[in-house]
């Protein structure tokens, strides 16, 4: 199985890139949320693959970060639910929007991302719910505390940070903590 791949990015053609490994080329299926942060042509880059094979092919999946990678794999878990309705839906909603969409039981927000139906939305819903918003760590608290720290989660991740990185420093900010506020705060213990 190809858990990671390390290499040159020869091209890009959404939502499809090309790595090259030693000489090899990739094609690899990334969500648009992956492609926006891919560096240039001939640049080093480093991708978390999902390798699926069928009777008729074998695709492998890309993402910038284990949290996208996670949400891919809880998705295509879901019954009619395939990897390229699962790349839709990353390409449509950041994890934390998604996260934020489950907690909140919110279908609205589903039913905007392309080939998603209201059907399908309940019932993404239905069976994320308890596992994606529970890892984010947003299911807690109010919702403006919600909302401050999705916030600054993803600015902490926009910033070039690690989901991980970023959860641990949201565990060390104060409560009613604002989101200009709880970024340099953030900031400053992920400096140390």
């Amino acid at each position: 199985m190809i858990g990671r791949l390390q290499g040159t990015l020869a091209d890009k053609n959404p939502p499809q890139v090309l790595v090259d490994c030693h000489g090899v080329g990739y094609e690899v299926d990334v969500p648009m949320s992956t492609f926006y942060n891919l560096p240039g042509l001939g640049e080093p880059v480093t991708l978390l693959i999902h390798f699926v094979v069928r009777e008729d092919a074998q695709v492998l999946f890309g993402f910038a970060t284990a949290s996208e990678r996670e949400a891919f794999r809880q998705l295509i878990r879901i019954s009619g639910v395939g990897p390229r309705t699962a790349l839709s839906v990353l390409s449509g909603m950041s994890v934390a929007d998604i996260a934020q969409a489950v907690t909140a039981q919110d279908a609205s927000r589903l039913v905007k991302v392309p080939g998603i139906g209201k059907k399908t939305a309940e019932r993404l819903l239905l069976e994320l719910k308890g596992k994606i918003g529970a890892d984010i760590g947003l299911a807690g608290g109010g919702a403006a505390t919600s909302d401050a720290q999705a916030d600054i989660l993803q600015a902490l991740v926009a910033l070039g940070y690690s989901d991980k990185e970023a959860q641990a420093s949201l565990k060390a900010l104060p409560k009613d903590v604002g989101v200009s506020e709880g970024i340099k705060l953030a900031l400053k213990s992920l400096a140390k």
